[in-house]
């Protein structure tokens, strides 16, 4: 009974994959090397230009080399964007001759995070001055981080007082801390030749208590931007977009899983013995959650997916009952309750989609918004059952 299902699902992941490769070679993915010490503020940058959390990225990085590892942003198999993190620098023994050959070609521009008043740099720039070597022409972003260890229990300077060159604005620098100046210019001295552009930057937690949690995260990214060659710069600027396309091809391969546990909740839903599914289709809806979640590359935690299946709770139940009374009318009991079945599992797959999607996007769906599309794929769903 399957057969023609499991063919159909084979032929669309073999066009999915043709077509993500197709947009892959399409779109040019821009390549990050982040390089500094441990601590210097590398995830949080990656955290800041692509939203994701602390978990996600630490899960999300994959060894690429023996001192190296690299994290796909959003997806392994669907990136916008790579970040290459060197992560033996403090090691004894690392020699950064295999990660030049590796990333040599690779990346388009090397981030490098030093802790502002962290001047023992002695390792980073032996090795930066390697890197510097086989690729002068490449950009080198040098990112000044944890500017409020110069100014311990205090807000940040406001407005944000750096030019775009990383220079202290004449107009701001009667009002900054002695240290904040003094150790910017020693740090600027101190790398001199090994950067092009540099940035002063402090990202923190919420919990932090800075009323600015990305002070000078807005002009990281357009240094960036004007750091990457122009094809690639517009990916950056048009992330929001492409992140979209990408969306297009998850929504796609995930139709397939939708339909065939649509199709064993309608195949449960079909016994005409009353309750007995009630036991059945939990499970069958709650295994084609999470193997959603993986398509989408977002691994589902048993929190989120109450909270989720919570805001569509109220409806499900109402029509589960429903669908159980209809049981006790023969024959016509059983069509109709494969079809409610059928059509409810539909509709909670594309509602996760649905929510997915929006996280990919950067925003979580409100329960309103959520509820009204599943009630739309529901009733369409129901119009193609009983066709």
């Amino acid at each position: 009974m399957f057969n023609p299902f499991k063919k159909l699902a084979s032929a669309r992941t073999r066009r999915y994959h043709e077509r993500l490769e197709q947009l892959i070679k399409q779109t040019p993915i821009p390549v990050f090397w982040l390089f500094g010490k441990t601590q210097s503020g590398k995830t949080s940058i990656i955290k800041f230009l692509t939203g994701a959390d602390d978990a996600e990225i630490g899960r999300g990085f994959k060894p690429c080399t023996r001192f190296s590892r690299e994290y796909r942003f959003p997806t392994d198999e669907a990136p916008l964007l790579i970040f290459l993190d060197t992560r033996g620098l403090e090691e004894p023994g690392y020699d950064p001759d295999e990660d030049i050959a590796r990333f040599g070609t690779q990346a388009h521009v090397v981030i490098v995070t030093a802790r502002l008043l962290d001047f023992a740099m002695h390792d980073l720039l032996r090795d930066l001055r390697k890197i510097r070597h086989d690729q002068p022409k490449r950009p080198v972003l040098l990112a000044l981080t944890c500017l409020h260890d110069a100014y311990p229990q205090q807000q940040h300077p406001e407005p944000y007082p750096f030019a775009p060159d990383g220079t202290v604005k004449a107009e701001a620098r009667a009002g900054l801390p002695d240290d904040l100046l003094r150790s910017i210019e020693q740090q600027r001295q101190q790398f001199d030749g090994f950067y092009d552009f540099l940035t002063p930057v402090d990202l923190t937690r919420p919990e932090d208590g800075f009323t600015d949690c990305v002070y000078g995260g807005g002009q990281l990214k357009e240094t960036l931007i004007k750091a990457l060659p122009d094809a690639y710069r517009a990916t950056l600027m048009k992330l929001d977009e492409a992140t979209h396309s990408l969306q297009d091809l998850f929504e796609w391969r995930a139709l397939p899983h939708i339909l065939g546990f649509s199709s064993l909740a309608a195949t449960a839903g079909a016994i005409p013995i009353p309750w007995l599914d009630l036991f059945i289709l939990p499970g069958i809806q709650t295994q084609m959650v999470f193997d959603l979640a993986r398509l989408y590359g977002q691994p589902l935690t048993g929190q989120r997916f109450l909270e989720i299946a919570g805001t569509l709770g109220l409806g499900m139940a109402v029509r589960q009952g429903i669908r159980e009374f209809t049981k006790f009318i023969p024959v016509v009991g059983s069509v109709a309750g494969a079809a409610l079945a059928g059509s409810a599992t539909f509709a909670l797959g594309k509602a996760f989609c649905y929510y997915y999607g929006a996280i990919h996007k950067g925003h979580v769906p409100k329960s309103e918004e959520l509820k009204h599309y599943y009630r739309e794929q529901l009733a369409e769903a129901e119009r193609l059952w009983r066709s």
